[in-house]
């Protein structure tokens, strides 16, 4: 169920109205939970049981995480750790270990069952989310304050949990919740303590990008595809990149956005996903401002406990390596996904190791340089989101050298530095905050946003499906 669908609308004014009626109130969970469902099995009911089962597989499991002795908590923490992980194994990347081992060595009916074996939507996100109840609690429960709060029963218990678990907002493509930052936020809410001004900014920002932006340009980065680039000019092939930086941007920190704001309208308030990384002048701070709920955890759940920066420089690179590869093949079951987190992660190595060695004036010149720098190579590797068999990559990257002198088709061109504008203008404001005087009056703001949804009214493109659904 797409959020730009008239299905998604209804479900969320049915939902606000049964969720915030007084004599309904005590159902609240029973409410969010129970459309969760429906938005999750919507398109595919059949796999609805899979997020249930991760539900109750977590549920029990951090339940008997009660203030325990250590050596029985750990074992139930590699165990709850342990069975996400295989589950996630299994629906994500069978396909991908059926073509990379199984069908070479001739196993074919082996090979074939795992092929076919369905990808469910946002496995990778309430996987994580799973992995992240099952830790906070063992580390909460370590040191004799477990996640249950004093007198919870089971049911109570159990009942948190689904709703964390299944929160539609943010269910299947993020922003990524850590249990500790979602669990103390459930309780009686009422429609007087929302947050309505912040909470309709974030929809028509959100929505702005998505359906103006995004979708928009989605119908121009479509010749990105192979056999279409190959036509192509290589100033055509370039903007197309461009354009498409400017649209997984778009297309991701909108859903984040919108998502965001349909927390607030439920009174939960969920993380900051995207902080303008187009104005990164590092790899380092890219991550910073990228997927902000990924790289947290990644950051406390992996890079800390490999060691992070606390076992000299060479074990610091390998651990960046380590992270990145596995965020990477995160993203997609496809070998191209673990060489784009590769890539980061020599970057974000390289970079650690000249930082120590060299010291760079902050003049203009040099933090413009470093900022397109970055963007340029950030830019280049979405490519392997676009494309991911490496051959096509390749084909793509020399069709640019080979039709470089071609004569361009000036209007995609013109297309994709218009519906590029808006996400550029959102940085460059960004960047010039500190040296403007500050002109947000009300009544600008309320006209700036009044602009944004007159444009998602009349200028939207095809509805698609968020980039991000898919991982």
């Amino acid at each position: 169920m797409l959020f730009n669908s008239w299905e998604f609308v209804l479900l969320v004014l049915l939902t606000v109205l049964i969720y915030y009626l007084p004599f309904l109130r005590r159902f609240q969970i029973f409410t969010l939970i129970f459309s969760s469902f429906i938005f999750y099995g919507y398109n595919s009911p059949h796999l609805l049981w899979l997020l249930v089962g991760s539900i109750f597989l977590n549920a029990i499991i951090t339940y008997l995480m009660r203030p325990k002795k250590s050596r029985r908590l750990l074992a139930l923490c590699v165990i709850g750790v342990g069975l996400n992980l295989l589950v996630l194994m299994f629906f994500k990347y069978s396909p991908l270990i059926a073509k990379t081992f199984v069908l070479p060595l001739g196993n074919s009916e082996m090979g074939a069952f795992l092929v076919q074996i369905p990808l469910p939507i946002g496995i990778s996100f309430f996987t994580f989310q799973g992995i992240s109840l099952v830790v906070d609690s063992y580390r909460s429960s370590s040191e004799g304050n477990s996640v249950l709060k004093p007198k919870q029963t089971a049911f109570s218990y159990f009942k948190e949990i689904g709703l964390f678990k299944s929160f539609f907002p943010q269910l299947v493509a993020g922003p990524i919740v850590k249990a500790h930052e979602f669990l103390p936020q459930i309780s009686d809410k009422k429609w007087k303590q929302v947050d309505w001004s912040s909470a309709f900014k974030a929809l028509i920002l959100g929505y702005f990008l998505k359906m103006v932006v995004a979708d928009n340009l989605k119908d121009q980065t479509f010749f990105i595809q192979y056999p279409f680039f190959e036509a192509l000019s290589g100033l055509n092939l370039l903007s197309l990149l461009f354009g498409y930086s400017m649209q997984i941007f778009a297309d991701f920190a909108g859903y984040s956005l919108i998502a965001i704001g349909l927390g607030l309208v439920f009174g939960y308030k969920l993380p900051i996903n995207f902080d303008f990384p187009y104005i990164s002048q590092t790899f380092s701070e890219f991550w910073r401002r990228w997927h902000i709920s990924l790289s947290t955890f990644l950051k406390s759940y992996l890079y800390i406990p490999l060691g992070g920066n606390r076992k000299g420089p060479a074990r610091t690179y390998l651990n960046l390596m380590i992270v990145m590869f596995l965020g990477g093949l995160w993203h997609g079951a496809a070998w191209s996904y673990a060489v784009w987190g590769s890539f980061h992660g020599l970057a974000l190595a390289v970079e650690r190791f000249l930082s120590l060695r060299v010291n760079l004036p902050n003049s203009k010149v040099l933090i413009a340089l470093r900022i397109i720098l970055v963007f340029s190579l950030v830019t280049f590797a979405w490519l392997l989101f676009k494309l991911p068999r490496f051959d096509e990559a390749l084909k793509y990257l020399a069709a640019i050298g080979k039709n470089i002198t071609q004569a361009p088709n000036k209007e995609p061109i013109f297309v994709v530095l218009l519906f590029s504008l808006p996400v550029i203008l959102y940085h460059a404001n960004y960047l010039m905050k500190d040296r403007m005087p500050s002109s947000a009056s009300p009544r600008r703001t309320a006209f700036l946003y009044a602009f944004l949804l007159f444009f998602i009214l009349v200028n939207s493109g095809s509805a698609g499906d968020f980039i991000y659904f898919q991982f």
